[in-house]
């Protein structure tokens, strides 16, 4: 299998990234086809994109639908075989793609391929790694999300990320669809990102992202065992986290801490919602 600059797409989700997401372009081949999906209705944005960067198609979601749904839809935009998922605060090195072109090449198979994050005090993948082939692509278990390419032609059913994850572990999940399937998941260790984590959203937003990230993480760890294991070790895995977040939540209202109590009620509320099915509704309010 061999990608190039012709038969890739990279996809990038966006929401109030504008102070963002210009490094990431920068670091990318204007050869290449990009797809930004805005989550919102943010014209002027598009317009700054398409007008500066000539590789750049930006969508408009219309409303804020999370990372895996907007990544459906540049997936399904691009008319490539391969589609690289980025995060805004990614940046590649000058050879990221050409160690990623030519690890290609040397595979017979894969369904995901990713590059290795700068940082290897956070790795990227979860799985063992081969170290007597210290430079070779080597097989993991899951990689995440913030940069992960995609072999589309794998994905006989076109579907990818599970929409009803609106935050956190929709990588997850698919790399473990993939794997139950008999797909490969490979990382590149020559092809570097750095990733500045946490920072796809405005800084001045971060109170309500915080909000709103604390009540996904359970809302998502509880229907990602249910959906992949079964009910009862969706509570096993959750309903610890439940306990202690309605004792910090009195902890922190005793001390008239708001903020600290409202990421704790968001964290039970999350846990409680995940654990009556009920869907993943909660958005920050991050609207001007």
């Amino acid at each position: 299998m061999s990608i190039s600059r012709q038969n890739l797409t990279i996809v990038i989700v966006t929401l109030k990234s504008e102070n963002i997401i210009h490094k990431c372009l920068e670091s990318i081949d204007s050869n290449i086809t990009v797809v930004v999906v805005e989550n919102s209705t943010n014209k002027k944005f598009k317009e700054e994109l398409e007008t500066k960067y000539q590789n750049v198609k930006c969508i408009l979601s219309g409303s804020n639908l999370g990372m895996g749904t907007a990544n459906n839809i540049g997936i399904k935009y691009s008319q490539t075989d391969y589609v690289l998922i980025l995060n805004p605060d990614v940046i590649l090195e000058k050879n990221t793609l050409e160690q990623i072109f030519l690890s290609s090449k040397q595979l017979k198979e894969f369904t995901i391929l990713s590059p290795i994050n700068s940082d290897l005090n956070f790795p990227n993948y979860k799985g063992k790694k081969n170290k007597a082939e210290e430079n070779q692509p080597f097989q993991v278990d899951y990689v995440d999300g913030f940069s992960m390419l995609l072999n589309k032609k794998n994905f006989n059913d076109n579907i990818f990320f599970d929409e009803n994850y609106f935050l956190y572990l929709e990588n997850d999940d698919l790399c473990l669809r993939v794997n139950r399937a008999g797909g490969l998941v490979f990382v590149v260790p020559t092809a570097i990102v750095n990733h500045r984590g946490s920072s796809t959203v405005d800084i001045k937003y971060k109170d309500e992202v915080e909000l709103s990230r604390n009540w996904h993480w359970i809302w998502s760890k509880f229907y990602f065992n249910k959906k992949n294991y079964n009910f009862f070790k969706a509570i096993m895995e959750c309903f610890p986290n439940y306990i202690s977040s309605i004792l910090k939540f009195l902890f922190y209202t005793l001390l008239n801490n708001t903020f600290k109590k409202k990421i704790y009620l968001c964290r039970a509320s999350g846990f409680f919602n995940a654990l009556m099915g009920k869907s993943s509704w909660y958005r920050p309010k991050i609207d001007d």
